[in-house]
């Protein structure tokens, strides 16, 4: 059932989200629409993923879409990494790594200490 305090996962994930589709949008108007469109999946299926799991029907299905949430914050590591090493895409902010970087900490948290409930 959805909690209606703040919860810092959710928020985190949905400001990464917000920031996803800006720099997507930054790829579009460069006609990268390959990467805009892989980025712009896995970037914003993390907070999608983390508020899936809010409603989820068990401990077990909770801990499942947060894994999938952080497979997909692997993801985005990787394509932003591909577009900060490449001179054919424009930089990413850092501030989108260390969002990322925060969120996946988090998520490794939330996942191993529902682990041992």
């Amino acid at each position: 059932m959805r909690n209606d305090k703040e919860n810092i996962i959710v928020g985190k994930t949905f400001d990464f989200a917000l920031q996803i589709i800006d720099y997507s949008e930054e790829l579009r108007s460069r006609h990268k629409y390959e990467m805009c469109s892989q980025l712009f999946k896995s970037g914003t299926s993390i907070g999608a993923n983390v508020w899936e799991a809010q409603n989820a029907e068990s401990t077990a299905d909770f801990i499942h879409k947060f894994k999938i949430s952080a497979k997909e914050a692997d993801e985005t590591t990787y394509w932003l990494k591909l577009c900060e090493a490449s001179k054919h895409y424009p930089t990413p902010d850092k501030q989108l790594f260390l969002e990322l970087t925060s969120i996946i900490r988090i998520t490794s948290k939330i996942i191993s200490s529902s682990k041992t409930r």
